[in-house]
């Protein structure tokens, strides 16, 4: 089924249309995905709740907790905390996002979820590996740190968490389209590459990737949209859900195509996740200078 959003966001930037998207994904896991998969310690997760807020969340066991058991069967042992917890009870729309900062490999895994018992079990629908383009390779330097799980909300984002933000070189992306699926990206450029606006407006450049636009185009669908910024160093993460719009003047931004402006409904703070702590290598090569400093 070809993406109506995906056709159109590609015919406003130009690109090729026909199956150059998510139609043209396999459903299916290859052998080289359940290996990569298998082998990595944490899960990005992304799904809609049930008031239509999208979320990007974590999923995090020892190596081999998530699997792939048959043709388009994977099985994950964790279920999702903060923010997505309990909305697993029933099947929905589930993006997932394999990612290995140490080689610059990442895979997206899209389907259907449900929960049984203390495990996820995910129907997949896309499975599809990206370009190592603006990910910046990290290395694990120890389990995660003895915090405590503790979760603190907001409805905008503190000083801490604005510098938090705008020292970032990475984030995620969570999207939703009714009828279409869910999808988690990974975000990636020089630390001060996202800006702020106060606590309630984030601003980040959509750089050239591989033309697919499965993000955008859910957007353009469904402006609903999660964010989740990983502090590496100690396992803690900010989660923020809001509305996304996509505006088609890169004014003076190095590199971007377009801007992604983003206004921010709810904040959490999340400690104690389970994550791996990891320490940074190398930046990209592919990233652009930033428009100013990080604060």
């Amino acid at each position: 089924m070809r993406h109506p959003g995906e056709l159109a966001v590609q015919a406003r930037a130009g690109v090729r249309l026909g199956d150059h998207g998510s139609a043209g994904v396999r459903a299916d896991i290859p052998g080289v995905a359940a290996d990569f998969v298998a082998a990595q310690p944490m899960l990005v997760a992304g799904a809609a709740d049930q008031d239509g807020r999208v979320w990007a969340g974590l999923l995090t066991g020892a190596p081999g907790f998530a699997r792939a058991t048959g043709p388009r069967e994977l099985v994950v042992d964790a279920v999702p905390a903060e923010p997505l917890d309990g909305l697993f009870e029933d099947e929905r729309d589930i993006g997932l996002l394999a990612i290995d900062p140490a080689t610059r490999r990442r895979m997206r895994v899209n389907g259907r979820a449900w929960r049984h018992g203390g495990r996820l079990l995910v129907r997949t629908e896309q499975v599809y590996s990206n370009c190592p383009k603006y990910l910046q390779q990290r290395e694990i330097a120890g389990p995660p740190g003895p915090a405590e799980r503790t979760a603190r909300a907001g409805d905008a984002l503190t000083d801490a968490q604005r510098a938090w933000v705008e020292g970032a070189d990475t984030f995620f992306v969570a999207t939703f389209a009714e009828g279409l699926g869910a999808d988690v990206s990974h975000r990636g450029g020089a630390p001060g590459f996202v800006e702020t606006t106060g606590g309630r407006r984030l601003v980040w450049p959509d750089y050239v990737g591989n033309s697919m636009y499965m993000t955008l185009g859910n957007l353009e669908l469904n402006p609903a949209a999660g964010l989740l910024f990983l502090d590496w160093e100690t396992g803690d993460a900010l989660h923020v859900t809001g509305r996304a719009r996509v505006g088609w003047d890169p004014r003076d931004v190095p590199g971007a195509q377009r801007l992604v402006e983003f206004d921010v409904d709810e904040v959490l703070h999340v400690t104690g996740t389970g994550a791996p702590r990891w320490a940074f290598v190398a930046p990209s090569r592919f990233n652009p200078p930033v428009r100013s400093a990080p604060r």
